[in-house]
């Protein structure tokens, strides 16, 4: 087994670092709160990230009661990394995520997702795989909205990297280089608020995408997601749990549009929206994401 790589959380941040099985794969796994607690706040992380982009949020979701969990996904840092692109398609996913849930032992369950993890969250939510008490989604688009909005060039146009992610190979090659130096960019280029980005952050992801299959495994995700597209089936995509929807005005990747309708398959929907704040919501603007956590949790 991988050892954790390179994040030690501070002692009083109430964040430590274990294993976990779930679903066959072995999962690095961030936890905070009481360990045997009944209420599970889950956290899915996105691409390129880790369990490591939840560091702000988790503290607060213990302090309101929650045991936290934040994995790495199958692929990321020290988790299980399986070999194939079907390996990384949503309904493995899926399974990932009620594994993890029924390890927990948890009666309720909270799920907090961004990117990539967001559209896990989705898909889990829709096809309600595991009961949910409420539902948590920060700058990832309902699925049928994304699909409507790929019909408009303003979406196609910010989506070129999905396409470009379809080539065997160049995409590890591009992104590889100098030890993963691009995936730090990504974060420094992209970002509204630069200073919550320094080296010392954003080489966590860089030294994680550097290990060996890492990038492979992370660029399966849009591939299995273009190849099977059986998988995504959702009916008519009602979302039947409390939902809040998080989002970064200043997002490079997905157009504001894809927030417009997503009310008629979200019938008990909250959106707040963030002008100052990119794709990487929950760490460019962390104060105001955990305020309005806070106030729709305790609700």
């Amino acid at each position: 087994m991988e050892s954790a790589f390179s994040w030690n959380p501070a002692a009083d941040s109430g964040i430590a670092m274990r294993w976990i099985e779930a679903n066959g794969q072995q999962f690095e796994l961030a936890e905070a709160g009481h360990e045997d607690g009944d209420r599970l706040a889950l956290c899915l992380h996105g691409f390129p990230e880790l369990h490591f982009s939840w560091r702000s949020q988790m503290p607060l979701l213990a302090e309101l009661g929650y045991r936290v969990w934040a994995p790495n996904l199958r692929g990321y840092g020290g988790s299980s990394r399986p070999q194939g692109v079907r390996a990384y398609a949503l309904d493995h996913l899926t399974e990932d995520v009620a594994a993890l849930i029924d390890a927990s032992g948890a009666k309720e369950v909270t799920l907090i997702a961004h990117d990539w993890g967001a559209i896990i969250a989705w898909q889990f939510a829709i096809q309600q795989i595991r009961p949910l008490h409420r539902l948590v989604i920060m700058n990832v688009p309902h699925p049928l909205c994304a699909r409507r909005e790929f019909r408009h060039w303003r979406q196609l146009r910010k989506s070129w990297y999905m396409f470009f992610f379809q080539i065997p190979r160049l995409p590890e090659w591009m992104l590889g280089r100098r030890e993963a130096a691009p995936i730090a960019r990504i974060f420094r280029d992209s970002a509204v608020n630069t200073h919550l980005f320094p080296p010392e952050i954003v080489e966590l992801y860089r030294a994680a995408a550097a290990r060996p299959g890492a990038l492979t495994a992370m660029l399966n995700y849009y591939r299995a997601l273009f190849q099977t597209p059986g998988v995504r089936q959702i009916g008519d995509g009602t979302v039947p749990v409390p939902t809040l929807v998080l989002w970064g005005e200043q997002d490079v990747a997905i157009d504001i549009h894809c927030l417009d309708g997503m009310e008629q398959y979200v019938p008990d929907l909250t959106v707040r929206r963030f002008p100052d704040a990119s794709h990487w919501v929950q760490q460019d603007v962390p104060e105001q994401v955990n305020a309005a956590l806070r106030a729709w949790l305790e609700d």
